[in-house]
Order: C-alpha cells, then sequence, then structure tokens
C-alpha cells in the first residue's frame, strides 16, 4: 500500500482510517489509527502536525487505538525538528500524557531485582540509567504540546465546533468547510502477499514473516513474525492488521496460542490487543517491567482498569537468563539495549539454535563508546560485545542508530555470520546489494522451514495436544487418555467430499486437525455459515442419542481430521465427565442454539468453537403468559436467550426478537441487582444460562467481554 500523494479534496478519508482537512492553517487530521502517518509521508505538506483526536481513543471491534500519535511525534521532532499539535479532551489529556510517557521514554521507575534469575553469573543491568542516554534530557513537552478542546476552538483562522454527538464541523475564515463524523474508526490496510487456497498446515518448526519493515515505510508491513514450534503458533510483537491478515491468508486463529512482547514502541505492540480480543484468552510472555508499562500504557488509552485488562489473558512473567519449556523448545531471554525496557531472546529445539535480537543497538564502537562514559557497567559491556553469533539461525534488526544496529555493521560481519541472519525492520531500498545478508520475506508463503531431526513419539504428541485444545476432552481421565492413543485414526478428505450423510447410520466421531467443514440440513432448518474448523468436532450427537445422521457435513477444504469410531468412543468416554457434557451438548445441538446465538447482537460474530462453548452452558426454559421471568431488586441468578414468544421489561420495552437478552447481561457482569421487571406476555422458550457461568465465558473469551464494556446502551 503505497502513501497518498494528493488530496481528494478539501478533506480526504485516509486509507488506514481518520480524516484529514486541507486548510488555511495546514492539513488537520482527525483521528489517528496505526500507521496512517504512512498514508500522509508524500503528501504536498507531508505528515500532518496538528491532529485532533475522538472521544473515544479505541476502536473495541478491531481491538486498535485510534489516536496512535506516537511515530506522527516522532517523524516531526526529529527528522522536521518540529512540534506536533495534539488537541485532546481535557478530560482525557492526562491519559495521553501516560500513554506518551510509556511508548516515548519508558517506565519512570525501573527495579528489577526480582527479573533476574540467580544462576551465579547473572547481574542486573541498569535499564535507567540506559534509558535515560537516550533520552537525552528530553521531555513529552518538547516534542508535543497538548491542548485541551473545547466546544468551539480556534486553530489560527480555522474554528472547529465540536458537537454533542462528537462530530465537528469546521469553518476556515469564516466560511464553512466541512463536518467530521463522530465515530473515526481503524480500517486494515495491509499487502497480503501470496496466500494459499488451502488452510495452512503448521509445520514442527517455521518462521512466518508478518512484516519486514519499520514504522515509516509506506512499501512494506512492519515488522514481526511468528514462530511455529510442534505445529503452535507464537506471534513476536504483532503489528497493526497481523490478526486480519492472518485470516485472510487461510491461517486458523486457534493455530496461535500466545505473544511474546517485546517491548511497548506501537510498531510492537498494535497488533497485541487485537490478538487478545479475537477469541479465547492467549498468554502473553514478557517480563513484570514491559507488561506493567504496556497495561499502563492501554489503560489510560482505553480507559478500562487495569484489573480488568489483566483479566483479558494470561500473564506469564519472565525472568531474565531462566529457561522457560514454550511448545517444547526452551528458550532464555535477556534485556537488549533500546530507548525504553527491550527483551531479546534465543531458544533450543531439537537440533537447532535460534537467536532474535529484538530492536537493539549491536554496533562495537557505539557499545564502546557507552561504555567508555559510564553508560554501561563492565558486564553489561562484555555481555553486549559478546552477541551470540555462534546460534545456526540468527534473526537481527536493523535501523538507524542510535536506537538501532546499522545494516552496514551487519554486512561487515563474516561471510559465515552473514548467511546466518536475516534482517529485519529495514526498508527494502535500504538493505544493501552486495551481502551474504537474508532481508525477511513477507507472506505466508515465505515461511522458512528450517530442517530439524524428526521425535520417535510425534504422532503420540500431536493427538494428545489436539485432544487437550478441545474444552470436553480437558476432563478425560489420564488411564482413558492412555486409551485414546490406541483407538484414534488420522483420516483426509478432498474437498467437497461428504464426510457425514444425513439420515445415515454414525460410525465415527471426528476432531479437525486442519480445514473446515460445513453443516447443512440440520432439522431440515438451513443455518447460515454453520462451520466447524480446526481443533473442533463434530458426529457426536447421533452416537449418544442412538439415531441416524441429522446433517450432512460437507468439506469446504481439503481435511485431515482424527476418527473414532462409534463403540471405541462410547467406551472412551463411558462414565466421565465427557461424557455427561457431550450427553446435554447432544440435545441442544439438535435445537436451534446455532440460531439463537448468532442473533444476538453481542454474539453474532462469535466462532463456531465460541459457540460450542456456549451452547454447553445452555438449558432449555419454557414459562407461561404472565410468568415473571426475571424479578426486580433480584440479583441474577441465570440469564436467558429468547427462542420464540414475547417478554415484556417495566419500563414498556418489549422483547420479542430471537436472541435477545432476557435480563441485563451488564448488570449480570458487574453483580448488581436488576432495575425492572421481566414479564412473559406469551407463552416462551428460552435458553437458560447459569448467570456465574456466563460472567466467567465473558471473561474466556476478552472479545465478547470489551464488547459489552463499549455497547452498553444496544445490548442493556
Amino acid at each position: 500500500m503505497k502513501s497518498l500523494t494528493q488530496l481528494d479534496g478539501v478533506i480526504t478519508q485516509l486509507p488506514r482510517g481518520g480524516y484529514l482537512v486541507n486548510t488555511s492553517a495546514g492539513y488537520i487530521q482527525f483521528g489517528s489509527p496505526p500507521e496512517t502517518l504512512k498514508d500522509t509521508l508524500f503528501l504536498p505538506l507531508g505528515v500532518p502536525k496538528i491532529f485532533i483526536l475522538p472521544m473515544e481513543h479505541f476502536d473495541p471491534k478491531q481491538g486498535m487505538s485510534v489516536a496512535e500519535i506516537e511515530f506522527p511525534i516522532y517523524f516531526n521532532y526529529f527528522l522536521k525538528k518540529q512540534k506536533t499539535k495534539i488537541y485532546v479532551d481535557p478530560a482525557h489529556i492526562s491519559n495521553m500524557i501516560t500513554v506518551l510517557n510509556e511508548a516515548v521514554f519508558g517506565p519512570s521507575d525501573i527495579d528489577l531485582t526480582d527479573e533476574i534469575f540467580e544462576d551465579g553469573k547473572s547481574y542486573i543491568p541498569d535499564l535507567k540509567k540506559e534509558m535515560d542516554f537516550f533520552r537525552d534530557n528530553r521531555n513529552i513537552d518538547d516534542m508535543v504540546e497538548l491542548l485541551p478542546m473545547a466546544d468551539s476552538f480556534n486553530i489560527d483562522e480555522v474554528k472547529i465546533i465540536r458537537n454533542k454527538d462528537g462530530s465537528f464541523t469546521i469553518y476556515d475564515k469564516g466560511t464553512f468547510l466541512v463536518e467530521i463524523p463522530a465515530h473515526l474508526s481503524f480500517k486494515a490496510v495491509y499487502n497480503l502477499g501470496e496466500t494459499l487456497k488451502e488452510p495452512f498446515h503448521p509445520p514442527e518448526f517455521g518462521i512466518t514473516c508478518l512484516g519486514p519493515s519499520h514504522g515509516f515505510d509506506p512499501e512494506q508491513n512492519t515488522s514481526g513474525f511468528i514462530l511455529w514450534i510442534n505445529k503452535l503458533g507464537i506471534m513476536i510483537d504483532p503489528p497493526a492488521n497481523s490478526t486480519l491478515w492472518l485470516k485472510d491468508s487461510n491461517v486458523n486463529p486457534k493455530l496461535i496460542d500466545s505473544i511474546i512482547l517485546t517491548h511497548c514502541h506501537a510498531d510492537h505492540d498494535a497488533g497485541t490487543f487485537q490478538k487478545i480480543l479475537e477469541e479465547t484468552k492467549v498468554t502473553i510472555y514478557t517480563t513484570p517491567t514491559i507488561m506493567a508499562s504496556f497495561i499502563r500504557k492501554y489503560s489510560a488509552l482505553t480507559r478500562i482498569p487495569s484489573s480488568t485488562l489483566k483479566e483479558m489473558f494470561n500473564f506469564y512473567p519472565l525472568k531474565i537468563n531462566q529457561k522457560y519449556d514454550i511448545h517444547g523448545a526452551l528458550f532464555s531471554f535477556y534485556y537488549s539495549l533500546h530507548s525504553i525496557p527491550t527483551i531479546g531472546f534465543h531458544f533450543v529445539y531439537r537440533n537447532k539454535t535460534f537467536i532474535y535480537s529484538s530492536d537493539h543497538l549491536n554496533e562495537p564502537a557505539l557499545i564502546t563508546d557507552l561504555y567508555k562514559k559510564g553508560v554501561l557497567s563492565e558486564k553489561r559491556y562484555h555481555d553486549l560485545m559478546n552477541f551470540p553469533w555462534d546460534k545456526d539461525i540468527i534473526y537481527h534488526e536493523a535501523g538507524i542508530p542510535p536506537l538501532h544496529t546499522p545494516v552496514s555493521y551487519l554486512n561487515s560481519l563474516p561471510e559465515e555470520i552473514q548467511r546466518k541472519i536475516t534482517v529485519y525492520h529495514i526498508a527494502k531500498k535500504d538493505f544493501p546489494e552486495n551481502t551474504f545478508l537474508k532481508l525477511a520475506r513477507f507472506g505466508i508463503a515465505e515461511t522458512v522451514y528450517p530442517d530439524i531431526e524428526k521425535h520417535e513419539y510425534e504422532e503420540a504428541y500431536r493427538i494428545l495436544d489436539v485432544f487437550s485444545r478441545i474444552d470436553v476432552f480437558k476432563t478425560l481421565p489420564f488411564e482413558k487418555i492412555k486409551d485414546l492413543l490406541l483407538v484414534v485414526k488420522k483420516v483426509n478428505f478432498l474437498k467437497g467430499s461428504y464426510i457425514i450423510r444425513k439420515n445415515t447410520k454414525p460410525d465415527y466421531f471426528y476432531v479437525i486437525i486442519s480445514g473446515n467443514v460445513s453443516v447443512t440440513g440440520l432439522n431440515d432448518i438451513e443455518i447460515k455459515d454453520k462451520v466447524y474448523t480446526t481443533f473442533e468436532y463434530f458426529g457426536e450427537a447421533s452416537i449418544l442419542n442412538n439415531e441416524t445422521r441429522k446433517a450432512d457435513v460437507i468439506a469446504l477444504t481439503d481435511i485431515e481430521a482424527y476418527a473414532i469410531d462409534k463403540v471405541s468412543f462410547l467406551r472412551l468416554i463411558s462414565d466421565t465427565p465427557v461424557e455427561e457434557t457431550m450427553q446435554k451438548l447432544a440435545k441442544i445441538r439438535n435445537e436451534l442454539s446455532w440460531k439463537v446465538i448468532k442473533s444476538n447482537s453481542i454474539f453474532k460474530d462469535l466462532s463456531s468453537s465460541q459457540i460450542t462453548q456456549l451452547e454447553q452452558l445452555c438449558k432449555i426454559s419454557k414459562f407461561n403468559a404472565k410468568d415473571i421471568v426475571q424479578a426486580k431488586g433480584s440479583l441474577q441468578k441465570y440469564i436467558y436467550l429468547l427462542i420464540n414468544g414475547k417478554v415484556q421489561r417495566d419500563d414498556g420495552k418489549i422483547l420479542d426478537k430471537m436472541g435477545q437478552f432476557i435480563g441485563d447481561i451488564c448488570r449480570l457482569k458487574e453483580v448488581k441487582a436488576l432495575e425492572y421487571n421481566y414479564t412473559a406476555i406469551s407463552d416462551i422458550e428460552a435458553y437458560q444460562i447459569e448467570g456465574e457461568k456466563m460472567v466467567q465465558f465473558l471473561k474466556d473469551n476478552p472479545g465478547i467481554y470489551m464488547s459489552t464494556m463499549f455497547q452498553y446502551q444496544e445490548i442493556c
């Protein structure tokens, strides 16, 4: 995606979101989603120096900031030697100061005492002294003016009126110019690269480049990558749009269950919340120092309490130099040399070693100069001077010093070292022509597959891993798990094949390893987009109910699956919690659960696996006309999803649409008593869900949980 070179007129909607208005005071940008700087680099007046931020600084649907002003500030200050003016709601100026301080200068206080693993060789690096060197006595006020927005204010001869609905009316020299809408959304813009026709099959070991370049390059995606280890993905600093890009690249999101967050610059953390909100909880690996900075930054940005943000993912706190087993690889982490706390890492997986520098100044002359100036201790100096070039695979950043490693230094290394290095964080135009270095190549089709030694029990490991990722099988007793290895077999189906035909006798239970299937004709009702995918199962209902198949299951792609024959399946789950859960689910899946759930305003975008989770909580309830379904003043023991019938609230609101909540999901979450009676005015059917289990479901699915916070008026 190239930068714009001209405007559409007075107002231009930027490709990545927000609006640019051409005024007598210069360009004024309304809203600033990530990477909009790339949209404006080559305009006649260049990157704007005046920004007006909307009331809400975060787009919860996309999991993205619409107030990412960090990179425009860098560009204007370091390259143009000018301040950026940011107009902000007065109540949010302190929040924006917090965001910028964390991103630009890092934490104000650092104590690494409990972050260093004691192995007799470790030392505590003085990150504060290093950060102070890079900061060079600068303050936020030197780089940016944060100005409070009044209801009406002037920028030179431009008058801006902030309307009650959050929109803006603009006059220039007394003449009406344009209206700017209240909602300034983020738009996903990215190079897709070469994609795959069939779903991506993750390797035992591989590396997929999410972006090879930096935040000022309009030609390429910003840097980040995925490590594939034991067929599962770890996202390293997911850039903006990476989660959406992966979906478009035919990569199932459930294959990626964790993130390594190296630091809190916008080009490294912008896509993190997008992944957090995608489906079920992910695990984030980083140090407590970096995590605390990330939470402060995003709590200020979203205005969500830090305690609530922490509930949205699993945090795995790292200690420097301690060994961590992640998906079978043995990782170790270290603090690199950068302007804010930043970690790099190396690991051993089977017969391969790998190191990632992260953002890092790795140039001996500059490191020596810092040592002579007293910025680095002797141990830190020797540690930095002895970068482990002996690793088999080296992923190293490059950029402009002193924040980054000059590519000229990497290109001066011996040929045998250069041949092991893949360079990240650099524009293609800046990469040397005569070199043995490799430039990271973007795209799922460019995934690198290093040769590794094979293990004897890989398939057994894979079977156990797949079944462990299915909620219902997590309660399977150990003695039954041993039986699982004896009865499961791998099967394959070509795209378009009928895996199950309606009205036939049930013979197998299936778990999808890779691919997508559609379920059609269930109860003779066509349900749109009923698709099951990786780590999901089907075929259990007819086996458990001892009846013929109720639907066709067709392979939408080539399918790889595990199959268990009917007799073995029944024996495997007999007298276990799995049997009880599946019996209940088999009855619900024969009803309209999918359609009812998809009709709900906050559940309409649930994935098939999330729907299965919710179906496990549902129980059909019936009420007669005039029954009080929910009582005013009570705490909700249950919440209901309406199947059919009509309910009236005390305030006169009628609930008669399939999937509507009978009750108040927001007050349930906040443990507050109901404000109204909910009375059936006809006979009704509804799915009953225990209140505590519903709240836990929301917490286990952060995107839905956040929807309940940002869509209060719509759902409550």
